[in-house]
């Protein structure tokens, strides 16, 4: 026959069977979505690419073998530019997972100062930062003389809201809720604040 348990017998009373391995908390909000030590070799992985295709593509031998579309390897060059259309849709499904919940669980992790001040800075201080740095390059001489749509776009660039690839980076540290919130939050805001910058910009270039 069977032996009873060290802890007790096999009735349980309370319905409560004691568990020799603690439970760890593994809760999705609290379970980052890859550890710190695969992020950081991802980054590290990131980078290296980087720094390999800017070495292939200052190098015109390999520039040409790789690049080129009569190149013997623009196999692999293809297959990259085909993954990198899938990327972005990918980053946005990423952030609406981010935001099932809606964007409370992220805001109030962030704090309320915190996502103020991320909106102003972003919305309200980087257009007129930006606008001075293309004034000046204007009066340098380092943009083309009367193109004012090229003198709008770049003005533009300036008053954007932030960029979805931050949502996919703060994912890799395990932040993406936070990211996602503040995501929501500054194109939200961005709706109205552009529509300033563009006539602004629209009544100082033509």
């Amino acid at each position: 026959m069977l032996a009873p348990p060290p802890e007790g017998t096999f009735d349980n009373e309370d319905g409560n069977v004691p568990l020799k391995i603690p439970q760890k908390d593994g809760s999705p909000e609290n379970v980052p979505l890859l550890e710190q030590e695969a992020s950081s070799m991802d980054s590290n992985n990131s980078n290296k690419g980087k720094i390999l295709a800017m070495v292939i593509g200052a190098v015109p031998v390999l520039k040409k073998m790789i690049f080129t579309r009569d190149a013997p390897l623009y196999f692999f060059t293809d297959s990259c530019i085909i993954l990198g259309k899938a990327m972005i849709p990918c980053i946005l499904l990423a952030l609406g997972g981010n935001l099932v919940d809606g964007p409370g669980p992220g805001s109030s992790r962030i704090g309320v100062r915190t996502l103020v001040a991320i909106i102003i800075g972003r919305l309200i201080l980087v257009p007129p930062a930006g606008l001075g740095i293309v004034t000046l390059a204007d009066k340098l001489g380092f943009l083309p003389a009367d193109d004012k749509m090229f003198r709008f776009v770049l003005l533009l660039q300036h008053s954007m809201p932030t960029s979805v690839l931050s949502g996919a980076v703060a994912n890799l540290r395990g932040y993406g809720k936070e990211a996602a919130a503040s995501l929501f939050w500054v194109h939200i805001f961005a709706v109205f604040s552009m529509a300033g910058w563009i006539i602004l910009y629209l009544n100082i270039l033509f």
